[in-house]
C-alpha cells in the first residue's frame, strides 16, 4: 500500500556519516531495538538526526528559500519556477520546495524520536546521557517550532513508527497543544545540554544549554503573537534572553565579517548553526546560488533595489553583504556576497547554517522590552549595541519611540543585520508586516492565507485525516 511521504520518512532511520562528529553505525527501524546498547551507540544515533538536516532539501538549500523568498529582500531570476511563485506570492499546495520542508522536517523528527525513546534505557554516564537526549528534544522542538509556524496545527508525532500497524495518518494537533511540547522539549534541553563553553571541540555544533534558552525565548516570543498567546510570553521570552545575555557566554565579534568566515565558524557569536564542511562531508550551495555566473555561480537571486537604497553608506553590513557586478552602480546589478568560501568546490562550501547568533538575542530582547513596555529605555540597549558593531549612531535612549514604530525600527535593523539568515519570512509574520513589507516594496495586495503555507498535496492525498489551511486547495 502506497504511504505518504512524511510517513515514509517516519519509517526510514537508516543513518549516514555525519561530518564533524563521531562516526555513525548505521541501522534501521528492524534493528533499532537491539541497536542502542552502549554509549557508542547513543552518540550514532545522534549523529543520525544531526545528519538528517544536511540535505540540499533540507538546510542545504529549501530551508532558506521557504524563509527568506516570501519577503522582501531577495529578488529570483526566473519568473515562473517554484522559487518564483514563493517569491511572488503564487504558491500552491503542489510546491515542491513547501512539500520538501514539511517531509525533511518530520524525517528529523522521526530520527530525534528514536534517540529520545531508546537511549534512556543505556547504561551509561547520566549526564552524558542526558545531554545527548537533550540534544535530540532540541532537534525535535526546532523542527516542531519550525513546522507550528509554517503551517499552523501539525501533526504531534512524539514516537517512532514502529511497524505497519501503526497509525500513519495523524490528524492536526491544535496549535496550543504543539507550543506546549516544543516548551517541554526546550526546558529539558536548557537543563540538561552542555553549556557552550564545555562542549568539546569534536563536539561543536551541538545544541547547547545557551542554545536551548535562545530558541525558547524565542517560541515564547511567537506565540505571543498566535492564538495560543499566554498572557506571560514576552516576560518569559525576555527572561530566556537574559540567561543567555548574563551568562557572558557569547559575546558580538568586533568584526561583522567574521561572523561568515568559514576559517571562524563555531565562534563567540555563533549560538546554533547546521554545520556544513567540502566534499567528502556535506557542503552548503548557498554561495553558488547566489553569486553571478561571472563569478562561477548560478546567478538565482540578486539583492532587491530597495535593501540596497536602505543601507547607510557607512554601514559595514552594507560593504560586506552585498557587492555589484563589473562595477556598475545599477541597482538591479548588485548581488549577495554574505557568504563567501575561498575554498569552495563547485556546489559544495564551508559555509554553515546560522540556526540564531547573539546578534539575533540582542534584537530580541529589545523586540521583547517593547512588546512589555514601550517606555522602558532598556529596550534601546540590544538594538544599539548591533547598531554600533556595524558602524552606525546609536538610537538616543531619551528618543520617545512607540510600541509601534519601534517595530518598525527592529523590522529594519533585522532586515540588514540578519537577511539571508533564513529569518525574514518569520520576522513579518510575527510582526505583522508582511502585509505592508509587501505593499511598500512590490505595490502587492497579498492574501491572509500567506501568513501560513498550504499543506502539502501529497500528504492532504495520502492521509484523509489532514485538512488543508483556508485559501488552499
Amino acid at each position: 500500500m502506497k504511504k505518504s511521504i512524511l510517513f515514509l520518512s517516519l519509517l526510514s532511520l537508516s543513518l549516514a556519516s555525519c561530518e564533524k562528529f563521531l562516526e555513525e553505525k548505521p541501522y534501521d527501524f528492524l534493528s533499532s531495538e537491539n541497536f542502542y546498547q552502549n554509549e557508542g551507540d547513543a552518540v550514532a544515533g545522534l549523529n543520525g538526526v544531526f545528519n538528517a538536516l544536511l540535505p540540499q532539501t533540507y538546510f542545504g538549500r529549501t530551508a532558506w528559500q521557504i524563509l527568506e523568498l516570501p519577503a522582501d529582500l531577495i529578488r529570483v531570476g526566473s519568473s515562473t519556477d517554484e522559487r518564483a511563485q514563493l517569491s511572488r506570492f503564487t504558491f500552491t499546495s503542489t510546491n515542491t520546495e513547501i512539500n520538501s520542508w514539511w517531509t525533511n522536517t518530520y524525517r528529523m523528527i522521526n530520527r530525534a524520536n528514536d534517540v529520545i525513546e531508546k537511549v534512556p534505557a543505556i547504561g551509561m554516564d547520566e549526564t552524558r546521557k542526558n545531554n545527548i537526549v537533550g540534544n535530540a528534544r532540541f532537534l525535535r522542538a526546532m523542527g516542531y517550532f519550525d513546522l507550528v509556524r509554517c503551517f499552523g496545527d501539525v501533526p504531534l508525532v512524539l514516537a517512532t513508527v514502529k511497524g505497519p500497524n501503526d497509525d500513519l495518518r495523524p490528524k492536526r494537533a491544535p496549535l496550543a497543544q504543539v507550543y506546549e511540547q516544543i516548551i517541554a522539549d526546550l526546558k529539558f534541553a536548557e537543563a540538561n545540554c552542555y553549556p557552550e563553553n564545555k562542549i568539546a571541540a569534536a563536539e561543536k555544533g551541538r545544541a547547547s544549554s545557551g542554545a536551548a534558552a535562545t530558541l525558547l525565548g524565542k517560541v515564547y516570543l511567537t506565540r505571543a503573537t498566535s492564538s495560543a498567546a499566554q498572557t506571560d510570553d514576552n516576560k518569559l521570552a525576555l527572561d530566556a534572553f537574559n540567561r543567555v545575555i548574563n551568562s557572558k557566554v557569547y559575546q558580538l565579534v568586533p568584526v561583522y565579517g567574521d561572523v561568515f568566515n568559514p576559517d571562524k565558524e563555531n565562534g563567540p557569536e555563533h549560538i546554533f548553526s547546521i554545520q556544513f564542511d567540502l566534499p567528502p562531508n556535506t557542503g552548503n550551495i548557498i554561495v553558488r546560488q547566489f553569486l553571478p555566473s561571472q563569478l562561477q555561480g548560478l546567478g538565482t537571486f540578486t539583492v532587491e533595489d530597495s535593501l540596497v537604497r536602505s543601507y547607510a553608506a557607512n554601514d559595514a553590513r552594507r560593504a560586506w553583504n552585498i557587492s555589484n557586478q563589473a562595477g556598475t552602480t545599477t541597482l538591479a546589478r548588485y548581488y549577495f556576497n554574505k557568504f563567501r568560501d575561498d575554498k569552495r568546490i563547485v556546489n559544495d562550501s564551508r559555509a554553515n547554517y546560522l540556526v540564531t547568533r547573539y546578534a539575533d538575542v540582542l534584537l530580541l530582547q529589545s523586540e521583547a522590552l517593547n512588546a512589555l513596555n514601550p517606555s522602558d529605555p532598556t529596550k534601546y540597549a540590544g538594538i544599539n549595541a548591533v547598531r554600533v558593531r556595524a558602524g552606525l549612531a546609536p538610537i538616543p535612549t531619551s528618543k520617545v519611540t512607540s510600541k509601534d514604530a519601534f517595530v518598525d525600527l527592529l523590522v529594519r535593523e533585522r532586515a540588514w543585520e540578519l537577511v539571508q539568515e533564513g529569518h525574514r519570512w518569520y520576522d513579518l509574520v510575527r510582526l505583522n508586516r508582511l502585509k505592508q513589507r509587501e505593499k511598500a516594496v512590490f505595490n502587492r495586495d497579498i492574501d491572509n492565507r500567506y501568513f501560513l503555507f498550504p499543506i502539502p498535496q501529497p500528504e492532504m492525498i495520502l492521509n484523509p485525516n489532514l485538512t488543508q489551511n483556508p485559501g488552499y486547495n
